[in-house]
């Protein structure tokens, strides 16, 4: 199914060689090391600390100063970076990230930067980094983890202005993805709400996607009906009865890809534009098709670095260059290309026909801030459990 165009509503786009070390203990032993060799020297309360500090001198060819400069310098060479990411991210990452050691180590040809990966979901993945996961960068799709982060001293509270379109590389929108040749005629958001349709979605309590899903639908219901987000009530019978036909809420969002394509449960899956794609042209090709809605929500995507962690770590440099090359055309090009909508405009109108232009509207202008938003729907208790609280 084509999508429609946008009018008037905002468009998604969007070790060391040499080393001295010794301890000094008052009528005691202690040790002088060399990269060579190593012996014991006597240390009796006759020694002063400056004969031992001289004697350092004399065996390395160095004074100790040196040395932890020298420590410095080579444990720099390789730096370990952890990118704490949300689930449906993980096959972009995985091939972002030979781009970025590929330009970096030719920038800094005696670094070696090591990048390894957890994914989940986002809401779940920020609360392990504020329960002590150390990651070095977090990379999420939606601003109210992020905020957490912040709130926990994690993450600098000016992380916006950090990096390019407030630290947001790339954009996505809801679609739906429904079997192959859509045998249950599958159309748009108001078609989940039938009796005869059976809905895999992840869990918005632990899954950001999840929440855009539910967001989407809730947006369609207050465009469709015309109601405002103060007095929903065709909006929220919709999204009761379309609540009552899911038979799944996974932890994230591939979770319940899984579910859909692997497990066989439901006749549509709610997912994102570039996980849908990904599942029509890998994970079950010639199974699946993608249905556009007419109109559907905004996702932004933003990341940050874990200053908390880098700055104690040495590693802030790093990671940050980690983040600032996701604006790099060979990065923009390959969001395009794994269906993510870049940032770049030009990237993005090059490949229009592959990501159309569609009628999205931003969260926060429909529902306000995002700290608004959770209040209202997802706190224990809030809309989103009234409303899926019976079948």
């Amino acid at each position: 199914m084509q999508p429609n165009k946008k009018s008037g509503q905002k468009t998604s786009h969007k070790h060391i060689n040499a080393r001295a070390s010794f301890a000094i203990q008052p009528k005691s032993i202690g040790k002088v090391l060399t990269n060579r060799f190593s012996f014991t020297v006597n240390l009796t309360s006759s020694f002063g600390l400056g004969s031992v500090l001289a004697a350092a001198v004399l065996i390395t060819g160095c004074n100790p100063t040196e040395a932890n400069q020298n420590d410095a310098a080579n444990e720099a060479k390789n730096i370990d970076l952890l990118n704490v990411s949300y689930d449906v991210s993980r096959d972009f990452y995985k091939d972002y990230n030979p781009l970025f050691n590929a330009n970096y180590q030719q920038k800094h040809p005696s670094i070696k930067v090591n990048i390894n990966q957890s994914h989940g979901g986002s809401s779940k993945q920020a609360l392990s980094v504020a329960n002590g996961l150390q990651a070095d960068v977090v990379t999420l799709n939606q601003e109210s983890d992020m905020n957490l982060l912040v709130e926990k001293g994690l993450v600098a509270s000016d992380w916006q202005q950090a990096l390019p379109n407030n630290a947001v590389p790339y954009t996505s929108t809801m679609v739906l993805l429904v079997r192959a040749g859509n045998p249950k005629g599958i159309k748009d958001w108001a078609d989940l709400a039938r009796n005869d349709i059976a809905v895999v979605l992840p869990n918005p309590k632990t899954s950001g996607t999840a929440r855009y899903a539910f967001l989407g639908a809730y947006g369609y219901g207050l465009h469709h009906f015309k109601e405002k987000v103060q007095s929903p009530a065709k909006t929220d019978a919709f999204i009761k009865k379309l609540l009552a036909n899911v038979v799944t809420y996974d932890n994230g969002a591939r979770a319940a890809t899984t579910s859909f394509t692997q497990r066989g449960l439901g006749d549509v899956l709610i997912t994102t534009e570039n996980e849908a794609n990904l599942v029509a042209q890998q994970f079950a090709v010639g199974q699946v098709d993608i249905v556009y809605p007419s109109y559907s929500i905004e996702i932004a995507n933003p990341v940050a670095v874990v200053t908390a962690v880098t700055d104690t770590a040495s590693k802030t440099k790093a990671a940050n260059a980690y983040l600032k090359g996701l604006w790099d055309k060979p990065a923009q090009e390959l969001m395009a290309e794994m269906y993510m909508r870049p940032s770049d405009e030009q990237v993005l109108a090059a490949h229009k026909d592959t990501l159309p232009d569609i009628e999205t509207f931003e969260p926060v202008a429909v529902f306000g801030p995002w700290a608004e938003i959770m209040d209202t729907f997802f706190v224990d208790g809030g809309r989103f459990d009234q409303l899926a609280r019976t079948k």
